[in-house]
């Protein structure tokens, strides 16, 4: 039988009128319908269960409900991480017939206190209790504080086999049960239930309560564990209950996140998923990217992209000074500027002891002050010193050979290009990129500074919504130096509209730095994504995970995992279309095959 007509047999038998076969007819009885595509291959009607091909199906119907019904009673049946289709149908009542039952059943409830009361019986507290509960139902009808409405609540749970189908009767049951709410399975009638949960608004078992206002509306089924608000953009899809995670960073404390994930789990898609979205929203975008990654982003969205590299023509100068604003004092942005290129030097030489320490500082002051930049007067515009020109100083001070002969590797060796030049990059873009994979592992953490306070410049400068991606970000937390300024940089972004994300792979060598915890606790979104057993029990004591969502974030696959934020969190699988698919993926074969579809394309 086509599903199609299981769905809208009559109840009552019918016998069919003969007709002539048609070889048109008998033609089109070989052809399939999407009845019968969907349909499945087998139906078997039990008096407790339908059998529908490889699945088992039981239908139940709510009988009565407490006296009082709270708020999201229905949430955990809701969230059971089973299979099953609930159905709830509301009929209104009309407000004058409903009073005029109301009046019968008051004198009813009134003879029978008056009754026991005449023959001198004991207080019954059960009729007191409805003859209160009658009348402030009536008063609100009246008032029009309240409606009334039938209500029939079906459910339908599926199984693979009738022991596990009973299991999750148990289960479901036993919920509603601790909650006082009555239900009962639809004997010799699984059939009509079965067609009542499926969305065809028939309600074919016709078993109904009478609900006011206020208990109905606890019944609301969208209360579940879910992240969606009516801004922001889209997250992925919520794995306990099919729902959207819609969310907006940039609603929370603070704008920031952290991505936890192994190689190959999806974390780079899932962020790259995020800008896509994020770059609708009007949001500026800055990545840090060490793998080149998110090079055919940049080109598919307009954006621009930046090869930091010894021989890369793309250059920062790190003594750069962001623009004085009318509200800040110049002597407090340089005092920060010289801070930062202390710690600066500190990593590119390897260290400073504290009399170095001191040397350096000074020769950054007099460097600038040879430029004519002090603290005294407004810097804005007048030419940076370079890092030859703070060579130049430094050697003239007394205790600094060493420090000369550490640093010419920077301004004369072989490292000279990348430092010693004027700054030439320009990040008026909605989308920018700075990709440090061509630069040499060792120089990466410095490369990842300076990229990083030239950013942090620009976001001071112009006050824009913003969002830093650091990719691999375990790169900055080796030093500390790189780690101070990227968690400086996560508690003051807020300010400045900006939201920092951080990405890593290698989650203990991020939470081992001093800067580690910090940056976590300052960040109010967290993606965890699939885990290795290395790494899991320490994720598990550091967010405080069950062991199921420590088993789920070790069983998940590519783009799965959970998503916090705030102090909400649910199990999350990333999803994109196909479109998105194409721009952003990070899977080897799908870029070659881009690749070879491009060539062929410029080819025609």
């Amino acid at each position: 039988m086509a599903l199609l007509d299981f769905f809208n047999r009559d109840k009552k038998d019918e016998t069919p009128a003969i007709a002539p076969v048609l070889p048109k007819d008998i033609y089109a009885q070989g052809t399939l319908d999407l009845a019968d595509t969907i349909a499945p291959a087998a139906l078997k009607v039990g008096s407790r269960e339908l059998e529908l091909g490889e699945k088992v199906s039981r239908s139940f119907y709510t009988i009565s409900y407490p006296r009082f019904l709270s708020d999201s009673w229905f949430t955990p049946i809701v969230n059971l991480d089973k299979v099953f289709d609930v159905s709830i149908f509301v009929s209104p009542i009309d407000t004058a017939d409903a009073l005029r039952n109301f009046q019968r059943k008051v004198a009813e409830v009134q003879s029978q206190i008056s009754e026991r009361e005449t023959k001198g019986l004991v207080r019954d507290p059960m009729l007191d209790t409805a003859y209160q509960d009658l009348e402030t139902l009536r008063d609100n009808l009246q008032q029009a504080q309240e409606h009334l409405f039938e209500v029939g609540l079906y459910i339908t749970m599926y199984a693979s086999t009738k022991e596990e189908l009973d299991k999750v009767e148990g289960e479901l049951r036993g919920i509603l049960d601790s909650k006082l709410v009555y239900t009962k399975p639809a004997l010799f009638q699984q059939e009509q239930g079965f067609r009542t949960t499926l969305p065809l608004a028939l309600d074919e078992l016709q078993v109904t309560n009478k609900l006011n206002s206020s208990p109905l509306s606890s019944i609301f089924p969208f209360v579940s564990f879910d992240l969606s608000s009516d801004r922001g953009i889209l997250y992925g899809i919520n794995r306990h209950n099919s729902s959207l995670i819609l969310f907006d960073r940039f609603s929370l404390e603070n704008y920031n996140s952290v991505v936890f994930a192994k190689s190959g789990s999806g974390k780079s898609y899932a962020v790259k998923l995020e800008i896509l979205r994020s770059l609708m929203f009007d949001t500026d975008v800055i990545v840090i990217d060490p793998e080149r990654e998110y090079e055919y982003l940049a080109q598919a969205t307009g954006g621009r992209m930046f090869n930091i590299s010894l021989s890369s023509e793309n250059h920062i100068n790190p003594f750069d000074l962001p623009p004085v604003k009318e509200d800040e004092n110049p002597s407090d942005i340089l005092r920060s500027t010289i801070i930062n290129l202390v710690g600066l030097f500190r990593i590119m030489l390897g260290g400073l002891t504290p009399e170095e320490d001191a040397i350096i500082d000074r020769a950054i002051s007099e460097t600038y002050a040879l430029k004519d930049i002090t603290g005294d007067v407004d810097f804005t515009g007048v030419e940076p010193p370079l890092l030859s020109d703070f060579e130049n100083v430094l050697s003239g001070m007394e205790g600094s050979t060493s420090l000369v002969q550490r640093l010419s590797k920077y301004t004369r060796g072989t490292w000279a290009g990348f430092l010693n030049q004027p700054t030439n990059v320009d990040i008026n873009n909605q989308f920018i990129v700075f990709s440090v994979r061509d630069m040499e592992d060792e120089l990466k953490p410095v490369a990842m500074y300076i990229v990083t306070h030239f950013i942090w410049n620009a976001v001071r400068h112009e006050l824009k919504k913003r969002l830093l991606i650091i990719d691999e970000a375990w790169w900055m937390m080796k030093s500390e130096d790189t780690a101070s300024f990227l968690f400086s940089i996560a508690k003051r972004g807020r300010k400045y509209f900006l939201g920092l994300a951080t990405i890593t792979q290698d989650v203990e060598d991020f939470l081992r730095s001093p800067y580690g915890r910090p940056i976590l606790t300052n960040s109010s979104m967290q993606l965890l994504l699939k885990q290795s057993p290395t790494t899991v029990d320490v994720l598990q004591e550091t967010f405080n995970l069950t062991d199921e969502e420590k088993y789920l974030l070790l069983e998940s696959g590519v783009g799965e995992g959970l998503f916090f934020a705030g102090l909400k969190h649910a199990a999350i699988k990333i999803v994109a279309s196909y479109t998105e698919d194409q721009i952003i993926t990070s899977d080897p074969s799908q870029l070659l095959q881009i690749q070879r579809e491009k060539a062929r394309h410029d080819g025609v």
